[in-house]
């Protein structure tokens, strides 16, 4: 696997593996990779002859109060990994590369951009929206993946793609679990052993309200009950949990369209997202 750090070399590798021939896949993140990350690396080796993988821990995406600083960075076990995994590719830049002196564009995502994550992390989606755009512009793929666990950025990731008229195919991966049902994520990292027994409680929560709404129950008490299971289990902060339409994440009071049913909440200093779909029998 060839790693890149700057523009040029990255433009010259991908024009490398467009003369080879086939598609050529992108898969975005920030590191500290895990299985959830090579589902994604192997969905994109099915899908295309190349896979590119990108590592960069955007700071446009995190707010003041947030872990940039101490977000967890281990490129070098990243790109055994990513190598092992069959990646052709590896584009790493660092801040100067990605955001030169003087950068000042940011891309906005209105509809599917607010509320929810849009809502209790102010300007995070605009800084996925930048990164993402910028990613898609440099590499220039034919498919990019994206893990449903961070089932808004995906809708936002869609709309945006939709709206600037972008020639690349976005797929969504099912999220990856662990034997206990917590969706993996690299922010598990942060959570003690305690913490981490306690965190179950929201996917059980969350899957107990689907099949609550799925069985004909009314939404707003299996909303309330997951609420305060999360609560009993020692989530504080629990920013949301809600029934949103599939594509639009308009709200739902109803189950009468595929929804997607949406939580976030802080166990210890550690903030867990989760999603589960929802469809109409």
């Amino acid at each position: 696997m060839q790693t890149v750090r700057d523009i040029e070399a990255l433009r010259q590798a991908v024009a490398d593996l467009r003369a080879a021939g086939g598609p050529i896949a992108l898969v975005p993140t920030m590191g500290a990779l895990h299985a959830g990350h090579m589902a994604l690396v192997a969905e994109a080796r099915r899908r295309a002859s190349h896979v590119v993988a990108s590592i960069f821990v955007n700071p446009m995406q995190f707010a003041a109060n947030e872990d940039l600083s101490t977000y967890p960075r281990r490129e070098a076990g990243d790109a055994k990994m990513l190598d092992e995994e069959g990646c052709a590719l590896l584009w790493a830049p660092d801040v100067g590369a990605m955001y030169p002196a003087g950068f000042a564009s940011a891309v906005r995502v209105g509809g599917v951009g607010e509320g929810l994550d849009g809502a209790a992390r102010p300007g995070h989606f605009e800084g996925v929206a930048t990164v993402v755009l910028k990613l898609l512009n440099q590499v220039r793929p034919d498919v990019a993946l994206f893990g449903e666990k961070d089932y808004q950025q995906l809708a936002v990731i869609r709309r945006m793609v939709r709206d600037l008229d972008l020639a690349v195919e976005i797929v969504g991966v099912p999220t990856q679990r662990d034997a206990d049902g917590l969706a993996l994520s690299s922010r598990n990292a942060y959570l003690t052993d305690e913490e981490r027994r306690a965190a179950r409680a929201l996917p059980r929560a969350l899957g107990e309200a689907a099949g609550a709404i799925r069985a004909g129950g009314a939404v707003a008490p299996a909303l309330a009950a997951a609420v305060d299971k999360l609560a009993k289990a020692g989530f504080d902060p629990i920013d949301y949990v809600e029934l949103r339409d599939a594509e639009t994440l308009a709200p739902l009071d109803a189950l009468d369209r595929p929804a997607r049913l949406l939580a976030a909440a802080r166990i210890g200093r550690t903030r867990l997202i989760d999603n589960l779909p929802v469809a109409p029998a």
